[in-house]
């Protein structure tokens, strides 16, 4: 019965998985660059520290937490639909290791967002504009895994 589902919805969950990725996605490229302009341009304290607090809080719970949890949602769901995957290829392997050193990337986010809110970051601009690159190299592994599959 679930089975049934799982094939009707198909193209509705793919839908949705690619919107889900693409918010996350746009979440992972922006919070560090706003990591860099914090803790190069604004410091720990004052008005305009304050605003970047609330801009990661917020950009972090309002639309990458839910967006991280829709997309393996979603995911999993086109996993469990009878003909999308199959383990015995190469692709689906690379495309599960570059997602959960996303969702290692996204976490490792958060913890950092975590030591700005209380003044113990001692990372540098350079050190976030270096983890700036790491959702760009994952998302091309992705998306080669599962368009040109060549693995």
């Amino acid at each position: 019965m679930i089975i049934d589902f799982l094939v009707l919805a198909y193209p509705w969950t793919k839908s949705l998985h690619v919107i889900s990725v693409i918010a996350w996605m746009a979440g992972l490229f922006y919070l560090p660059r706003l990591f860099v302009y914090h803790v190069e341009r604004v410091g720990m304290s004052g008005e305009t520290a304050d605003l970047f607090q609330t801009m990661e809080v917020r950009l972090l719970r309002a639309i990458m937490n839910p967006a991280m949890i829709a997309t393996w949602i979603f995911g999993l769901a086109l996993v469990f639909t009878p003909g999308v995957v199959s383990w015995q290829e190469l692709w689906p392997w690379t495309k599960t290791a570059a997602v959960l050193a996303m969702t290692w990337f996204h976490h490792w986010l958060g913890l950092r967002r975590k030591e700005l809110l209380a003044g113990t970051d001692t990372r540098s601009g350079r050190t976030y504009r270096l983890m700036n690159e790491v959702p760009t190299l994952l998302l091309i592994v992705i998306v080669v895994s599962v368009i040109a599959r060549p693995f």
